[in-house]
């Protein structure tokens, strides 16, 4: 991949799904935007809804592994997450793991290693889950080169909303902003043009 064109590059990603009340909004949304994006998903919810895990490799997006649950590592043993780790590429074969919250302990980076996984956090963060509108998020995300976008398809524990249809609406303008700054949304691909961020950029790493 040549530098000036890998420098454009945007990663659209989507975690928490696979999930009905929210999946196949986002992926008529990406379908209509002409771009695809990365799925972190929970391989809990794979088992739950095979089928929309299936829709989201068929419509041509690449996926990778969140979790089997969506624990916290910091508050979590570490052999309960190894165990949650594994259990996950059991169910989904992964070479990129998202955390839970983006919240690493000390043993994640290593735990991660050992599994040959590569930990990305985000830099761009829509806050959807707050139930934002999709004009809202827009107006706050912050839109650079090599820059890393954060959505959720599912809806998890904590949300303020109840399905993740504004998410599916902010798709579109996102898409349409992007390209409108030279920008080229896609997944998360691999060597990416920036250095990756390892987690939520409100904790340390």
């Amino acid at each position: 991949m040549l530098g000036s064109v890998a420098s454009k590059l945007l990663a659209l990603t989507f975690d928490d799904g696979p999930d009905p009340r929210g999946t196949p909004a986002v992926l008529e949304a990406l379908a209509q935007a002409e771009v695809t994006a990365t799925f972190f998903v929970l391989a809990e919810r794979v088992e739950q809804h095979p089928e929309l895990l299936e829709r989201v490799v068929l419509a041509g997006h690449d996926v990778q592994i969140h979790g089997y649950e969506h624990l916290r590592h910091p508050y979590t043993p570490r052999a309960d997450v190894e165990n949650d780790i594994d259990r996950a590429l059991s169910v989904v074969p992964a070479t990129q793991w998202r955390i839970p919250w983006g919240h690493l302990a000390p043993y994640t980076q290593e735990v991660a290693q050992e599994r040959g996984l590569t930990v990305v956090g985000w830099d761009a963060d829509t806050h959807d889950w707050r139930g934002d509108s999709a004009e809202a998020m827009l107006e706050q995300l912050r839109l650079e080169p090599g820059g890393i976008v954060l959505a959720h398809d599912g809806v998890g524990a904590g949300a303020r909303r109840e399905t993740a249809i504004e998410t599916a609406r902010l798709v579109g303008p996102l898409v349409n902003r992007a390209r409108e700054r030279g920008l080229e949304p896609g997944p998360l691909r691999t060597p990416w043009p920036t250095p990756l961020p390892l987690g939520n950029p409100n904790f340390a790493a």
